[in-house]
């Protein structure tokens, strides 16, 4: 009996626990949605501002009426006479205008032309440049030496100055000169330290070393091209002390690439 009346207390208390940890739980929850729903409505932006306040009216269409037309008049034109083919322009040939986009010239030229452009109005190609006499106009020979109207609204005859002078053809100098041997130019040639080891193998010949001189006479590159290996490294940093004078062509310093040779001779 007591058994059961302590087990029967022990789940009293159990689901009041779990009671209270619902409603926390819930209460918690609540708390939370609430919170969320103010901040929401604080942080929402109604951009008030930028709404359009602007009122659309909408009018009924109008039929528009028809564009009135005006009748065609048949084009009279005057007989040509024989005053008429004295106001028509001519040329000695048909050349464009230097500003007219639409036509490219065939060639250049420097020299001045010696006929006349075509003017914008009707024109005839008869092997001499006239244009038609104008109020104002007065007679003088015209590029070509044939007589020419010069009228107060014909076009501008554009003299062609001297031409300019040819550009001067500027020979580009080479930035390095290859040389042969050039042990006679050195201002300074050191020789160069016997190798111990080659001395005590008795070994002796030519090294010769291409090097690179800058523009001050500085060497600054040195590489051995012929020669025994046992000597080729006391050749090589010996070349690297060797000075020589500025090399200039056509009044502007350049860099010489040449070699030199280092005979090792045992005493």
């Amino acid at each position: 009996m007591f058994n059961n009346l302590i087990e029967s207390s022990s789940h009293i208390r159990e689901f009041k626990r779990r009671g209270s940890f619902f409603l926390f739980t819930t209460a918690t929850y609540i708390l939370l949605f609430v919170i969320a729903g103010v901040a929401s409505i604080y942080a929402y932006d109604a951009r008030l501002e930028d709404q359009n306040t602007e009122i659309i009216t909408m009018l009924n269409p109008v039929d528009l009426s028809p564009p009135k037309t005006t009748p065609s008049r048949p084009n009279t034109t005057p007989p040509k006479s024989s005053s008429s083919r004295q106001n028509i322009a001519e040329r000695a040939i048909a050349m464009a205008t230097v500003d007219n986009p639409r036509v490219a010239p065939d060639r250049v030229s420097v020299t001045p032309n010696t006929t006349l452009p075509v003017p914008p109005g009707p024109f005839r190609v008869t092997g001499r440049d006239f244009d038609p006499i104008s109020s104002g106009g007065s007679e003088r020979p015209g590029p070509g030496g044939n007589g020419q109207e010069i009228g107060g609204g014909g076009s501008p005859v554009i003299e062609i100055g001297t031409p300019p002078p040819a550009l001067a053809v500027v020979k580009s100098v080479p930035k390095v000169i290859s040389k042969g041997v050039i042990n006679g130019e050195a201002v300074s040639l050191p020789k160069p330290a016997y190798p111990p080891i080659a001395k005590q193998l008795r070994i002796q010949g030519t090294v010769s070393v291409q090097i690179l001189i800058d523009e001050t006479g500085k060497v600054i590159s040195a590489k051995v091209v012929s020669g025994n290996p046992s000597l080729a490294t006391a050749a090589r940093q010996a070349a690297f002390e060797a000075r020589f004078s500025p090399t200039r062509l056509s009044n502007q310093p350049v860099k010489v690439s040449g070699v030199i040779t280092y005979n090792f001779l045992l005493q």
